[in-house]
């Protein structure tokens, strides 16, 4: 979502419908030893709360409620998208290898089993500009800047993240690439941002001139896990009351809560960044301040069924690790479906119809 209309958590108060609903999800075998779908799962799909309770913007597989245009602005067309990633915080290796098998299983030419985070991606590049060009289906990890100092503090707004990509901007050899790049800000677990867990667990926009000296898309996401994994690392972590009559966490498929959780808020940013990077070409609504992107509106899916309280059909390894996509390296990933311009509907690469 843009700066604007951020990475809500409307869909995750959807989920306390799901106290009530025993064995929500569905897989073919009562063990861990089997890894496949179940065909004919039991499903059962709860309503969203109240609005009083919820402001979810999600309509899947309604084509009439969703008015999603194109307002003549550009996508990420170059080939390849240029990825710059700002490390800010003290961050593992293993985090870091995580997050950059992810971004890079994205194109493509990398080799992963099926369903695949290429497949996933996809679906964004079927997103166009005014002259037909596509986004593009290529990433590259460009650059990487680390700011294990916490130069400006751990406690950052949305102002002052602008400061974190100026300095690192400024930091030869770290580019500024406005034609092709994107910049990714990622905040380590125990770094505070503006209505983080609050009201936001990622968001995207712009830069501002004034501050950064160039207009550069951006993105920021913040590790939860020692803050909120239960509202951002959601279906890893679930709040404690859901924890007596509901289904409890599902295990994440790299072991680490906050991160695994991060994986899906960076690709639902990254999609909405690629067909909407300065807020005027794809999305829904006709606030521009408050667009509803191509991420927003699949929010908390992952798989067929899924809508409501109900994150979908999803697969389960041998370990009894959940997830709905394959990358690079043997990497397994949970991350949420995006709307298809061809279906008008939301589509992820597991989808099993």
């Amino acid at each position: 979502m843009s700066q604007q209309s951020d990475f809500s958590l409307s869909f995750f108060y959807a989920f306390v419908s799901l106290l009530f609903i025993p064995h929500v999800f569905a897989f073919t075998s009562t063990t861990p030893q089997v890894q496949t779908f179940n065909t004919e799962p039991d499903i059962v799909n709860p309503k969203l709360p109240p609005r009083t309770l919820s402001s979810s913007k999600k309509f899947e597989g309604s084509s009439d409620l969703v008015h999603l245009r194109y307002h003549m602005g550009p996508v990420l067309s170059s080939t390849p998208i240029n990825i710059y990633l700002i490390w800010y915080g003290r961050w593992a290796n293993s985090q870091k290898l995580l997050i950059k098998d992810f971004l890079n299983s994205i194109s493509p030419s990398t080799a992963a089993a099926k369903p695949s985070v290429s497949e996933w991606w996809r679906t964004v590049s079927l997103y166009t500009d005014q002259t037909g060009a596509n986004v593009s289906r290529s990433i590259l990890i460009a650059g990487e800047y680390t700011d294990s100092a916490y130069s400006h503090g751990t406690g950052l707004t949305r102002l002052t993240i602008q400061q974190v990509i100026a300095s690192a901007v400024k930091s030869a050899p770290f580019p500024v690439d406005h034609k092709n790049g994107i910049y990714l800000i990622l905040t380590s677990q125990d770094v505070t941002m503006q209505d983080f867990c609050r009201a936001v667990c990622g968001f995207h926009y712009f830069t501002f001139p004034s501050m950064v000296g160039y207009t550069l898309p951006y993105a920021w996401v913040g590790n939860s896990g020692k803050q909120c994994p239960e509202v951002c690392a959601y279906p890893f972590a679930v709040p404690g009351y859901m924890g007596g009559g509901g289904p409890g966490a599902l295990k994440s498929p790299n072991g680490d809560v906050g991160v695994d959780g991060m994986i899906s808020v960076i690709g639902h940013e990254l999609a909405e960044l690629s067909s909407n990077p300065l807020v005027n070409a794809w999305y829904a609504g006709e606030d521009p301040t408050a667009p509803t992107e191509i991420g927003d509106l699949c929010e908390g899916l992952y798989g067929t069924g899924g809508g409501g309280g109900y994150i979908g059909q999803v697969m389960m390894d041998r370990q009894g690790k959940t997830f709905n996509m394959n990358g690079r390296r043997g990497r397994k990933f949970l991350v949420q479906w995006i709307w298809s311009p061809e279906l008008k509907a939301c589509s992820g690469p597991n989808a099993l119809d």
